[in-house]
């Protein structure tokens, strides 16, 4: 069986957008922010650089040009914002769809029998493109409203620190590396899926023709 190369570039493309997306779906740095903290600490007044970070699960904390760094479940207002929560269930039911999509690829494929089963491969291709699809939104609805999502100011490095606290720091969020990790496991996804649900469409089996063959020429030697 010949195998086109738009099938293979689904195979491949498929999981590699699974992995991506997954990737960003567990990381901390959907977006970021620097902020200047003023503070009181043995006696003297000193200004430190924070950069916090959120990610789905979790956020971070960390003063910069230092080793002093926090991650703690999201919580607070953040956790509480319906995009974040629709974003965390859009984001896993793509990371299921992918899934379940690549597992009926190989099974449709068949890479190690002459005749594969194109209906299920189309339909894990399907499942593919739609969970590339529904990453997308997830996507496009944080980044629109990254910058309004709830923030709320932990002071537990602070605390830890022995830190006085003058006044809450001012964030300045933009997209930070796992969102781009997203965007492109997302769009990978999509062509994966496409590639896998059309690559089909042009696919030829020589063996079947063969074997029609085979079978037309029994049937003329049976007749005679």
């Amino acid at each position: 069986m010949h195998t086109p190369s738009s099938m293979l570039m689904g195979v491949v493309f498929a999981p590699l957008g699974l992995v991506l997306m997954f990737t960003a779906a567990i990381t901390p740095q959907w977006r970021e922010g620097q902020a200047r903290l003023g503070a009181a600490g043995r006696g003297r007044a000193t200004e430190l650089l924070l950069l916090r970070s959120d990610g789905l699960w979790e956020s971070c904390l960390q003063v910069v040009h230092s080793e002093v760094k926090e991650c703690w479940p999201v919580s607070g207002s953040y956790q509480r914002d319906a995009r974040v929560r629709m974003v965390q269930g859009m984001v896993l039911s793509s990371l299921f769809l992918c899934g379940a999509g690549i597992v009926l690829a190989s099974v449709g494929v068949r890479c190690w029998t002459d005749i594969p089963l194109r209906s299920v491969a189309a339909a894990g291709g399907l499942l593919v493109a739609l969970a590339g699809l529904l990453s997308l939104a997830a996507l496009g609805v944080y980044t629109r409203h990254l910058s309004k999502l709830g923030i709320e100011v932990d002071s537990t490095i602070s605390e830890t620190q022995g830190l006085k606290v003058h006044k809450p720091p001012r964030l300045t969020l933009h997209p930070a590396g796992s969102l781009y990790f997203g965007w492109v496991g997302a769009w990978v996804q999509v062509l994966g899926g496409a590639a896998l649900l059309f690559g089909f469409k042009s696919m030829k089996c020589s063996f079947c023709h063969k074997q029609r063959l085979k079978d037309s020429a029994e049937m003329y030697e049976v007749n005679c």
